[in-house]
């Protein structure tokens, strides 16, 4: 487990390693996950993951299954997530809902 004290980040992080290989979340529901509507403040944390792959952010998509921000582009994450199984087509996860994780 990761732990800071009364840090958002790692309360986050802690909350995405339970996502499986295979499956995505959203900023949405890791937020709500955390008790929070601070969706934006997600994908900050995401950006600032300092424990990638361990935490995995290339897991996270916006709520309709499209790729956004990877510190090390879309292309990688893409990348990523298609040796985890996952189909991508215009940048937008296939079948979203049956790969969608929520906690």
């Amino acid at each position: 487990m990761i732990r800071k004290p009364n840090s958002f980040n790692y309360k986050i992080y802690n909350l995405l390693k339970k996502v499986p290989k295979g499956k995505v979340t959203t900023y949405k529901i890791l937020a709500e996950a955390a008790g929070t509507k601070a969706y934006r403040t997600v994908g900050q944390a995401m950006r600032c993951n300092p424990y990638a792959p361990i935490v995995p952010c290339h897991r996270v998509v916006d709520s309709k299954g499209h790729l956004h921000g990877f510190a090390s582009g879309l292309k990688k994450k893409a990348e990523l997530l298609r040796k985890e199984g996952i189909e991508i087509k215009n940048k937008r996860i296939v079948n979203f809902e049956k790969v969608l994780f929520e906690f």
